[in-house]
């Protein structure tokens, strides 16, 4: 049985802000060209004209230097580029879920062997699982037998591949949880 966590839906990807022309907020600005080639240290205002002059904008490409690093360029070009830089990036990104699986203090040894490959399949896509068992009533007073079921899971699943705990087995209201990955 797979437990379903909520999913949060994230932005699509991540784009950097960039000020340009009158957005950029200091009085000198280090000045590179359209080409690449350094036009030195200038005011702002002179940079804004000299690349309206050659109708271009001013693009602050590097805020945190000293003084700030403007560059003259195509700013709908400059932001078209960056959004695509970054949409392959994702693309690239496999992002790792967390997939839960539940155990119980007397489970069969068939059912642990179905677990045992839900988990493998799991572990072979590059996820990391998330066995638990639930305790109720009279079994809290049994954790030692659950901890047992989960070091058995673990021994299964290391026969397969090597694994890396992420998270020991723990204890908490009731569940006894870890994390496993591939090493």
């Amino acid at each position: 049985m797979r437990i379903h966590r909520h999913r949060q839906r994230k932005p699509k990807y991540e784009v950097p802000i960039y000020r340009f022309n009158e957005q950029i907020a200091v009085e000198q600005v280090r000045v590179v060209g359209a080409e690449g080639e350094p036009l030195g240290v200038m005011p702002v205002n002179q940079a804004i004209e000299l690349a309206r002059s050659k109708e271009l904008d001013l693009v602050e490409v590097s805020p945190k230097a000293e003084p700030p690093v403007c560059k003259i360029l195509d700013y709908g070009q400059f932001k078209y580029q960056k959004e695509k830089e970054a949409r392959k990036q994702k693309a690239q990104s496999k992002e790792v879920e967390i997939k839960g699986l539940r155990l119980s203090l007397n489970i069969g040894d068939h059912d642990l062997e179905v677990r045992h490959q839900q988990a493998k399949r799991f572990l072979e896509r590059g996820d990391k699982v998330k066995p638990e068992i639930r305790l109720r009533g009279r079994e809290k007073a049994h954790q030692d037998v659950a901890r047992e079921v989960m070091k058995r899971f673990q021994a299964m699943l290391q026969a397969d591949f090597p694994l890396r705990i992420e998270q020991p087995i723990q204890y908490m209201n009731g569940v006894l949880t870890m994390i496993i990955a591939r090493a």
